[in-house]
């Protein structure tokens, strides 16, 4: 199985941080690292310092939210970072949430799986260099041509509910966040498999309590959710979802989750325990897992568990010597 990095960009943490991630995953040999968006920095503006910053790693911008970029846009972007840094740039896109596209932006999430579906269909010629030609419902652009040489992304859907896992199958991967291993697999049953499926998957290796702490931070937010507190639930927290779903107070809510829940989405202890976190994805049917390094004090930027991780995967492939 594939391992790649995703920056973490966790909110309580200096942003900076994020140049320190990509720099350690660049330098132990990681083939890829996910750019995301959250409160800080412009997604393709972080991407372009990275590229600046680092000798080799492919990059993949988002995912970006449909509601909030235009196609021209996500092109014009990804065209950009590739020029200014050299490296091949991928891009990422999905529905985003209320908070970020509703909230944030003041854009309306109606109709989102039809405007993921549409931005796929619309991205797809742009990014090859052709003029863009598509009216959907949702999303449109029409008369643009890239004047920088055509990135020729690879694109990524992040999917979870029924309809974004269709649409994902238009695409050349799908993502999935935060998932139990029990979720991934029947998540990538149901798409084409000529669709590589990967998961983001939080790690630390050889945890403190600062950063389980900070992964059931991340975790808290997704209990109540559709799909997910029912992916929750199966997983033998049906008491915690239930909790949840009364909508108490955050505080209170975060004191009820517990360390096992966390364990379930997570890669979360020593070698042993991470190498059969790993396998369980593998087994699921998961390609690639992109790690989500958790940042603490003890652990700034989660460039030990990188070092960790990519030490692990180098015993994990070297060849088993014979020996009478």
């Amino acid at each position: 199985m594939r391992l790649s990095v995703s920056l973490g960009l966790w909110q309580d943490r200096p942003a900076a941080e994020a140049l320190m991630t990509a720099r350690a995953a660049d330098e132990l040999g990681f083939p890829e690292l996910w750019v995301g968006e959250m409160a800080t920095y412009d997604a393709f503006a972080l991407a372009t310092a990275i590229g600046l910053a680092t000798e080799r790693i492919r990059l993949t911008v988002g995912p970006l939210a449909v509601a909030v970029r235009d196609p021209m846009m996500i092109a014009m972007g990804a065209a950009s970072v590739a020029e200014l840094t050299g490296r091949q740039v991928d891009v990422a896109i999905g529905t985003s949430s209320p908070l970020v596209v509703e909230g944030w932006h003041g854009r309306s999430r109606a109709r989102s799986a039809t405007a993921l579906r549409e931005a796929v269909q619309a991205l797809r010629p742009l990014l090859d260099g052709e003029r863009s030609s598509y009216a959907g419902s949702c999303v449109a652009s029409n008369g643009y041509r890239l004047r920088l040489a055509a990135p020729r992304s690879r694109l990524t859907v992040a999917a979870f509910g029924p309809s974004a896992v269709r649409t994902a199958a238009l695409a050349d991967r799908m993502v999935l966040n935060l998932v139990t291993p029990a979720s991934a697999a029947r998540l990538a049953r149901t798409v084409n498999r000529a669709v590589t499926v990967a998961a983001w998957v939080i790690a630390a290796v050889d945890p403190d309590r600062e950063a389980i702490d900070r992964i059931r931070r991340a975790v808290v937010g997704y209990l109540a959710a559709p799909g997910y507190g029912e992916m929750f639930a199966e997983a033998g927290f049906a008491d915690v979802v239930a909790f949840a779903r009364t909508r108490p107070h955050p505080r209170e809510l975060l004191e009820a989750v517990p360390d096992d829940l966390v364990a379930t989405v997570a890669l979360l202890g020593d070698a042993s325990e991470v190498r059969a976190g790993l396998s369980a994805y593998a087994e699921a049917g998961v390609d690639e897992v992109a790690l989500v390094p958790v940042s603490t004090d003890r652990d700034p930027a989660g460039t030990a568990t990188l070092k960790a991780l990519h030490d692990l995967q180098e015993v994990e492939s070297r060849p088993t010597s014979n020996r009478s």
